[in-house]
């Protein structure tokens, strides 16, 4: 049965599964309809937390990786009540939100060669050779 879940960070190596926190447990809802999946993401939205994509995966995979992870899991079924987010959220998460500058960041952090290594190398020699 394929079922809709929210993933943040999506396709990155930063990728986060959407839990709700019950005690000392995590749950992953696993929703049947893909509109009451983006409700619930647009809810998210609304109390500033990071917006999620909405994935189709198979619920056995799901269900798989909640057994391996200790996490329980919850199927919300189409047309059934409206599932509403916590109003508190877990002050760390376990991923970490992705600014959309993130790549430039990346690019600033990481300084710019404007020589190759060959290069350097005969400037050196050419430089120690002035001594």
């Amino acid at each position: 049965m394929r079922v809709f879940v929210l993933i943040f960070n999506a396709g990155t190596d930063n990728e986060g599964i959407h839990t709700i926190r019950i005690g000392d447990r995590n749950k992953i809802l696993m929703f049947e309809s893909e509109d009451d999946a983006l409700r619930f993401a647009l809810m998210l939205e609304a109390q500033d937390f990071p917006t999620p994509t909405v994935e189709a995966i198979d619920a056995e995979e799901i269900k798989e990786f909640c057994q391996a992870a200790g996490y329980d899991w919850e199927i919300v079924a189409q047309n059934g009540d409206l599932v509403i987010p916590p109003e508190l959220n877990v002050e760390q998460t376990d991923w970490q939100p992705q600014s959309q500058d993130s790549e430039f960041d990346n690019q600033k952090s990481q300084p710019q060669r404007e020589f190759s290594d060959s290069e350097l190398e005969s400037m050196r020699r050419r430089l120690e050779g002035l001594l």
